[in-house]
């Protein structure tokens, strides 16, 4: 069966730009997301995150920028590739063979709370943007943060200029105050890009049952990811039907129409066992088709992504 699979978040851009030798149109043992890959997987979208590593110990506006430009010449510039900033652009990724890219930033580090800096990556095409990473910033806490604080006041103030800008937000990472602040304050679909149910695997960055209940309530997507560790912490190697489990439980909660994957590939140094780079989608195909209808399968797998992107990409 030829399902068409969109996945929200990978890290490949980081290493394309911490490695300058790496080159995504060809298959390297170092990138988990290249282009022959997706294409020997059937990805017909993949989200690309800007997200400036730890190793980086001042980052700046000037290092997103240039990532951006990597993006450009590794991945956009590929003949198979197409960026994706509209909704027209996915149509035409849709109506022909070439695979989708859109670009998104991981963490808000590196604006220092300027909006010029925010708007500028609208004009250049960042179409969903992850408020923190694991830490706290200039704008809110992240999951892991000790103090576990909401947002501050220039965090609230970026929030509303997202959501006039049309930018997708990502609570990926978030700590769970700001998550509750975010739903008083900000009326737009959101989504969790890579993130899994804290009830089947108790980690911090999993979402628990009232978040998960609140992203289906807005209308948004949770991107089932395949960190092994948020997936099942308890054994040393995961297998695939682990990811199912995490699967059930968000159906369980009503939220069969808001389920992707995120698979957060290339930000990751273990796997799940038959999922080492993003070629390997079809065993995730394989496990699916076993346990759920075909309809059901194409939605976890494209059709909701889908669905929520043409709802919330520009027109």
């Amino acid at each position: 069966m030829k399902i068409k699979i969109m996945d929200g978040h990978c890290d490949a851009l980081t290493k394309l730009y911490m490695n300058p030798k790496l080159q995504f149109g060809i298959e390297e043992q170092e990138l988990d997301v290249s282009y022959p890959r997706l294409k020997q997987a059937g990805v017909k979208v993949q989200c690309f995150a800007i997200y400036l590593s730890d190793s980086i110990q001042q980052p700046t506006f000037d290092h997103i920028l240039q990532m951006v430009d990597v993006f450009h010449r590794q991945i956009v510039q590929h003949p198979g590739m197409h960026f994706i900033q509209r909704e027209a652009d996915w149509r035409i990724v849709e109506a022909g063979d070439l695979i989708g890219a859109i670009l998104t930033l991981e963490g808000v580090d590196a604006l220092a709370g300027n909006m010029t800096h925010l708007r500028i990556l609208q004009y250049l095409g960042v179409r969903s943007i992850g408020l923190t990473w694991n830490y706290a910033n200039w704008a809110a806490d992240g999951v892991m943060e000790p103090r576990k604080g909401g947002f501050t006041r220039k965090g609230k103030l970026m929030l509303k200029e997202l959501e006039t800008m049309g930018i997708i937000v990502d609570v990926s990472h978030l700590s769970t105050a700001a998550f509750w602040e975010l739903i008083e304050m900000y009326s737009k679909p959101f989504i969790a890009s890579h993130s899994n149910a804290q009830k089947v695997c108790p980690h911090p960055r999993n979402l628990s049952d009232d978040q998960i209940k609140a992203i289906i309530q807005c209308k948004g997507n949770i991107g089932i990811t395949f960190v092994p560790y948020f997936v099942d912490s308890a054994v040393m190697t995961v297998p695939i039907a682990a990811l199912l489990k995490h699967i059930d439980y968000v159906c369980a909660l009503g939220g069969e129409r808001h389920i992707g994957f995120g698979s957060d590939f290339d930000g990751i140094e273990q796997w799940i066992k038959g999922l080492r780079h993003a070629g390997q989608y079809g065993n995730i195909i394989e496990a699916l088709c076993k346990n759920y209808r075909e309809s059901q399968v194409e939605a976890f797998l494209y059709g909701n992504w889908r669905n929520f992107m043409l709802q919330n990409l520009p027109k």
